[in-house]
């Protein structure tokens, strides 16, 4: 069964919300649209580590992510030619950035 979709904005708001309350600030670095624009979830982790999170549905209608970037940690620069690479694709999307020291999201999330 799908699940009933916010708007992105406000998702976007309450993601940074809820993150917020458990320690991990996060910011937006990049303002899509704010009805219907994807989402990219940047994980700073401990020493440099880091990840992006891509949305996606799952094959019943739910919200979840995937480590867009892969299995291992990459460094900023992978994670910038990642952004930027779907960016120049997809101008409507959001980017948010998280402190998350374990790299673990501090949303709540499916990860599949």
């Amino acid at each position: 069964m799908e699940e009933p979709r916010l708007k992105t904005g406000l998702w976007v708001r309450a993601m940074l919300r809820q993150a917020g309350q458990k320690g991990n600030p996060g910011m937006v670095l990049h303002h899509g649209d704010d009805d219907a624009g994807g989402v990219l979830a940047v994980l700073l982790g401990r020493q440099g580590r880091m990840c992006v999170l891509a949305q996606t549905r799952t094959p019943d209608g739910r919200r979840a992510w995937f480590r867009a970037t892969g299995e291992t940690d990459v460094d900023q620069a992978g994670v910038d030619a990642y952004v930027t690479r779907q960016m120049e694709r997809d101008p409507d999307l959001w980017v948010v950035e998280f402190d998350a020291p374990d790299l673990a999201p501090p949303f709540e999330a499916r990860l599949i």
